[in-house]
């Protein structure tokens, strides 16, 4: 069976690309908190999401949508509306996070396909098998921290569908669980849906020397010439002693393109692009490369080399924790 391609859109016009680029399944939300994407200018309104659903089915493509925040106490119904809204739009799943969510879904909606978010952090079988059995969850998304080893052990124990990530930006948190975020700007990644956001981003030059600031912080400082990446804690420079570096990880895209013949061994059922700010034509090429890798796979030809260099982050990449290798 052919891997899944499992692509995102931030947009309408994002999505359109997508399917026609010839991305198996999109993921996207809707214009609220109820989406861990929730920024201006992005996701979808319930007409633009039913009008979206109808185009992609058209065409042979699913729509998930992603309900992935967790529902603050008392404004439940904000959520509960969107799980109903995304059922009347025809979505093929909605993927979910908070239990009590999973619960008001699977008793409300039962026919609505459940997919576990990332953000719920399911990193073994007994987790994933857990979600399966007491929400009749259909597909869990792995976090970005397990080896392909791990993610095959995991498969042999579970009949659960499991979806990871092979390309896009590398959270080095525990899925969203960004304290480092939340502290600067007071916007909470798995609360409101947004990490490090560009409401609370500053550029100041001073002198030639490029100063990018998160939350009145100052992430990186820039040379004249050099690039100036967006300010994100987790991959901004330190100050330790004598030595300023990158503490957790430099700001570099994740790309398991060259990893999927292993993943498919390991049964990984889909593979997720992430990248729901980027634009159509970062989506196309995208969606085109990983086809392509999937489709020579699944005929017996050599995958394609580099295709997605230009498209990372700074240029450089990772295999996150797939190899180990990530610090």
């Amino acid at each position: 069976m052919v891997m899944e391609i499992v692509c995102p859109a931030g947009t309408p016009a994002a999505l359109r690309a997508a399917v026609k680029a010839g991305a198996h399944t999109i993921y996207c939300g809707f214009a609220d908190e109820t989406n861990a994407r929730n920024f201006p200018g992005l996701n979808f309104d319930r007409t633009e999401m039913r009008e979206s659903v109808a185009f992609a089915h058209q065409h042979g493509s699913k729509v998930l949508v992603a309900i992935n925040t967790f529902p603050r106490a008392g404004d439940e119904a904000i959520w509960h509306r969107a799980v109903a809204d995304a059922d009347s739009c025809g979505a093929d799943a909605v993927i979910l996070a908070d239990a009590g969510l999973l619960d008001y879904a699977a008793r409300n909606h039962p026919n609505l396909r459940r997919h576990l978010s990332v953000q719920a952090a399911a990193a073994n079988a007994d987790m994933v098998n857990f979600y399966a059995e007491t929400f009749d969850v259909k597909r869990v998304v792995l976090p970005r921290v397990l080896s392909v080893p791990e993610i095959a052990a995991i498969n042999a124990e579970t009949e659960v569908e499991t979806e990871v990530f092979v390309f896009g930006g590398l959270c080095v948190m525990a899925e969203g669980r960004c304290s480092l975020s939340s502290y600067a700007t007071g916007r909470s990644p798995n609360m409101n849906g947004v990490c490090s956001p560009a409401s609370h981003v500053e550029y100041h030059d001073h002198n030639g020397v490029l100063d990018a600031q998160l939350g009145g912080y100052t992430i990186h400082r820039a040379q004249k010439g050099d690039a100036a990446p967006y300010p994100t804690l987790c991959k901004g420079c330190f100050t330790a002693g004598e030595k300023t570096d990158h503490l957790f990880e430099d700001p570099v895209s994740l790309n398991a393109e060259q990893l999927i013949p292993q993943l498919q061994k390991a049964g990984v059922t889909a593979l997720k692009i992430e990248g729901r700010q980027r634009s159509r034509s970062y989506v196309t090429q995208v969606v085109r490369n990983f086809r392509e890798a999937v489709d020579a796979l699944e005929d017996g030809r050599p995958l394609p080399q580099g295709m997605l260099a230009r498209l990372s982050e700074g240029q450089a990449m990772t295999t996150g924790a797939y190899k180990k290798t990530w610090r």
